[in-house]
């Protein structure tokens, strides 16, 4: 049985520069990114490469419009992608090293042939996403009104690049976000059927890693994360490396109806699920890796292990307040359209849960957030 893949070489480097040298960035590269990144780390570089924008296309969470809009805008032959930026221009830019992009309604669907034909570099910009080394595209397929992943190995990178440089201008509401999508991606792989002594060695390590982090934001303030951002990249990128391969579960299956309907950040949306799911898991089982997680979660935050979800909601509210799902407009309505979008679209990461949930308690964790 496979134990773990890891499809990426990972480079890191200081600084932008040090990594355009090295690759080489070049006539025949085509780098989607953000204006507000490339313009003061590569503007002044006068690389001959194509470039997008993002941005430009809209704004938010990656959806099928957005990429088809761009993919219709890509001019010319290409030998590299080059991604830098956060979960959406990642996740997206995967998608640019097939062959076969368009419609991406019928790609999500299984119905054109999965090739790749380009080279895949991909740089992250924020500290949570992971997608740098996993082969997982999410998009909010807008007609549908869910999000859906694609998981093929033709989407992973050749090459995942850390440059901490990149983080250094990132609100601490998107460091926020984007590390506590991280830590979810640490904890549900950690407690996926999936999961295995590899895995769960990358994903207690991000744990460790992440909540130490927080512990001394708390301790100091928000500005405490500067020196700490090489840190919590790395984490990230163990957090990608563990859910890549034990994949992820119901948080982000139920996040992700919150966060196509009312466009929820990501991260924010996982919060909002994040302890009611693990809650509901207890009452079901109490044994096995769940033990062994709360136990070694409770430790770092010096807590009993029976307070261990309380402690844990106390440190992440200083980053982000907890909003009930009503603060955003969701209605009692909703919870139902919700509970179904779930048990009809997400079935990959369904299967990835510590224990089976099923509809009705998929409703009343939704209703226990209302």
């Amino acid at each position: 049985m496979k134990q773990l893949m890891l499809k990426p070489t990972i480079y890191k480097y200081d600084t932008c520069k040090k990594f355009a040298d090295e690759f080489h960035i070049e006539k025949g590269d085509l780098v989607i990114t953000n204006e507000y990144i490339y313009e003061p780390f590569f503007g002044k570089m006068d690389l001959e490469c194509d470039v997008i924008f993002q941005e430009k296309y809209g704004a938010g969470e990656p959806s099928d419009d957005m990429a088809e809009a761009i993919y219709k805008d890509i001019k010319g032959e290409h030998k590299r992608i080059i991604a830098i930026g956060g979960g959406t221009v990642i996740d997206i830019s995967k998608l640019f090293a097939l062959k076969y992009v368009s419609p991406i309604l019928d790609l999500y669907d299984g119905k054109l042939p999965i090739e790749k034909d380009k080279e895949l570099v991909l740089v992250p910009t924020t500290c949570g996403t992971g997608s740098e080394v996993t082969n997982i595209a999410i998009l909010a397929l807008n007609s549908r009104g869910t999000k859906k992943g694609l998981a093929v190995d033709e989407m992973y990178g050749d090459s995942a690049v850390l440059i901490p440089e990149l983080l250094k201008g990132l609100p601490f509401r998107f460091f926020a976000t984007s590390s506590i999508d991280a830590l979810v991606h640490a904890v549900e792989s950690s407690l996926s059927p999936k999961g295995n002594e590899y895995t769960r060695m990358f994903g207690y390590k991000a744990i460790d890693m992440i909540l130490h982090g927080y512990m001394e934001i708390r301790e100091k303030g928000p500005e405490a994360r500067i020196p700490l951002l090489d840190r919590f990249l790395v984490a990230s990128n163990y957090a990608g490396i563990a859910f890549g391969n034990a994949g992820c579960a119901a948080v982000h299956a139920l996040s992700y109806p919150l966060g196509a309907t009312y466009h929820v950040a990501h991260g924010e949306s996982n919060y909002a699920m994040f302890t009611r799911v693990m809650k509901n898991y207890m009452e079901i089982r109490q044994d096995g890796e769940i033990a062994k997680l709360n136990a070694f979660i409770a430790d770092i935050l010096g807590c009993d292990v029976e307070n261990v979800y309380e402690s844990l909601e106390d440190l992440l509210n200083i980053l982000i307040p907890k909003k009930a799902l009503h603060e955003y407009g969701v209605t009692e309505q909703d919870l139902v359209e919700f509970t179904d979008s779930v048990m009809t679209n997400q079935g990959r990461l369904m299967a990835n849960n510590f224990v089976e949930l099923d509809r009705d308690r998929v409703y009343k964790i939704y209703k226990e957030l209302f």
